[in-house]
């Protein structure tokens, strides 16, 4: 099936949950293509700039950021959703409602319900792996931003996705302990988070090297997976590198990551 065919399909099963018109500084749910429901903020008038969050995460991460400020400063307009599993949005725990890019599907229900006909989109960790599988189907995307990610997420027996799945169903591993804690102090769906990173997606690197749109590569200086993602620059045709200040978890907030991105979606 042709990319258009995956995008029209995916705007017709979608629902809006309201009956007002989608618009400029609107929240609410919609339903996405299998009725699961999902929370989203859009806010602003200018070039439509989607955010993807990452594990663990809600839209509401971008608010500590200051990329989310700055975009609206210089007049874009933002659009954040708090992924299938997350936040506001419904926790499904079968693992089927995460598999076959049912994440990535989601996000272009949303762009289209809210009639965006071309737009930018900027993930973060996981949302980064989620933003590869926004450009194998949406042609809508002119930029693209792949920020605290490397070359890991190619292999679909990555060794820490698999570690990660199995603490979340229960097994006892050291390593991991401290998040699984987090999680249940947090009171977040361990169920629901589980289920997310059985079915992650992966993309070949083959794939990625079909990529014709601009790119930006961002990481911290502090972040262990610097190497592999100047690595995933090298991959794409048409991409930018860049190091920021911070470790994987503040790297996302600073300023110099929101000035990196503003400038390469000005460009």
């Amino acid at each position: 099936m042709s990319r258009y065919l995956v995008v029209l399909s995916i705007m017709l099963c979608c629902i809006p949950l309201q009956a007002k018109v989608p618009g400029r500084d609107s929240t609410g749910y919609f339903l996405s293509f299998d009725k699961i429901k999902i929370y989203y903020e859009d806010k602003g008038e200018g070039f439509p700039v989607v955010l993807v969050h990452g594990f663990i995460n809600t839209g509401d991460t971008w608010k500590r950021t200051e990329l989310l400020k700055t975009l609206q400063e210089q007049g874009f307009r933002v659009i954040t959703l708090d992924m299938r599993g997350n936040g506001k949005s419904d926790k499904p725990h079968n693992s089927e409602a995460y598999a076959k890019d049912a994440e990535a599907k989601d996000i272009i229900g949303l762009v289209g319900y809210l009639k965006i006909s071309s737009y930018d989109v900027v993930g973060y960790s996981r949302g980064s792996i989620i933003t590869a599988r926004l450009l194998v189907h949406d042609k809508r995307i002119r930029k693209a931003v792949i920020g605290g990610m490397g070359t890991d997420f190619t292999n679909p027996d990555w060794p820490r996705r698999i570690m990660f799945y199995r603490a979340l169903s229960g097994d006892s591993i050291a390593e991991l302990a401290g998040v699984v804690k987090y999680i249940k102090d947090s009171k977040l769906d361990q169920q629901a988070l589980a289920m997310m990173q059985k079915e992650q997606p992966s993309t070949p690197q083959s794939v990625l090297a079909k990529f014709k749109q601009p790119i930006l590569v961002v990481v911290g200086d502090a972040d262990e997976d610097k190497a592999k993602a100047k690595d995933l620059a090298a991959i794409f045709p048409n991409a930018q590198y860049v190091i920021v200040p911070g470790d994987h978890g503040g790297a996302m907030r600073s300023k110099e990551f929101a000035a990196e991105v503003i400038s390469f979606l000005k460009r």
